[in-house]
């Protein structure tokens, strides 16, 4: 099965994106990025994929994933059940590490970490447990900080006991085969224009494709029709605001993920995370998701 390419999401102002996110949640499934991963779990136990590896995961695991290689976490939970935090996620373009290491020399110390890591590293228990807290502060610093924080991460993890080396050696991704694939180029738009107003006639006509094929396409390929894929993403992206932006009133949030009124924004909301906008900021506040350190 071909994976997915996944847009991810930097926002204005800053070097590399820091986030957590639940289950089920968009992201899982069978994906891939051009950027660089720093993925730690914090709850469930399942499956998980990385280039041509397979292998089980708990609390704890702390993997590195390099450019463009496919993986995947699948946890195994009741049908209902939905964790509310799942993921830590650190991602961060190569372009950006690689003008940081020309203006640096002492950027040489991590190169051999982003080299390994196109295969995929998965680092001791020990290592997880010094990295948590400085992801768990990651979310929330700003400026300098955030920077120095991202920095000590990288450090800890390049100063690491060995890491396990996922992916085969002969594992590579076939980015020329993927790259003309019509869903995938109009995903890659939708997520690239999320906010702005994008129908299923001009994604059909960007892939060479009439409505009706492109439909069939989408939902084969996303198992969910354009709206609710649309939808889905501007929640995704309203959680996240709403976790990182405490200052920020969820009309606010609601216009700037592309939602044209608050009523339809709150009843999509529910409908997805199962509580309203509120509550759900209320509710990880209240379990102090971002404080713990532990």
């Amino acid at each position: 099965m071909q994976p997915d390419l996944e847009l991810v999401h930097i926002r204005k102002g800053e070097s590399f994106a820091a986030w957590m996110h639940g289950y089920p949640f968009r992201t899982v499934r069978w994906h891939y990025h051009p950027e660089y991963e720093i993925h730690l779990v914090v709850d469930t136990h399942g499956t998980f994929y990385i280039g041509d590896h397979i292998g089980a995961f708990g609390p704890g695991q702390l993997i590195m994933t390099g450019p463009n290689l496919p993986q995947n976490w699948i946890s195994d939970i009741a049908p209902d059940e939905i964790v509310p935090a799942r993921s830590f996620v650190v991602q961060f373009p190569e372009t950006f590490i690689e003008d940081a290491a020309a203006a640096m020399p002492e950027m040489d110390a991590i190169r051999p970490l982003l080299e390994r890591s196109h295969r995929g590293l998965l680092f001791s228990p020990a290592t997880a447990e010094a990295v948590k807290p400085l992801m768990t502060e990651l979310f929330e610093a700003r400026g300098l900080r955030r920077l120095a924080l991202f920095w000590e991460i990288l450090d800890q993890l390049a100063n690491a006991p060995e890491p396990e080396v996922l992916a085969s050696l002969s594992y590579e991704l076939d980015l020329d085969a993927l790259k003309d694939v019509g869903v995938n180029k109009a995903i890659a738009h939708l997520r690239e224009n999320l906010t702005e107003s994008i129908d299923e006639k001009d994604l059909a006509e960007m892939v060479n494709q009439s409505p009706s094929a492109f439909s069939r396409a989408f939902k084969r390929h996303t198992g969910s029709t354009l709206v609710r894929y649309k939808n889905q993403l501007r929640v995704d992206l309203a959680c996240q605001m709403l976790l990182t932006q405490p200052e920020a009133k969820v009309a606010e949030i609601c216009f700037d993920v592309g939602f044209s009124n608050l009523s339809n924004f709150n009843r999509h909301f529910v409908r997805l995370k199962g509580m309203s906008p509120s509550q759900f900021r209320a509710t990880f506040a209240a379990n102090g998701v971002f404080s713990e350190a532990d």
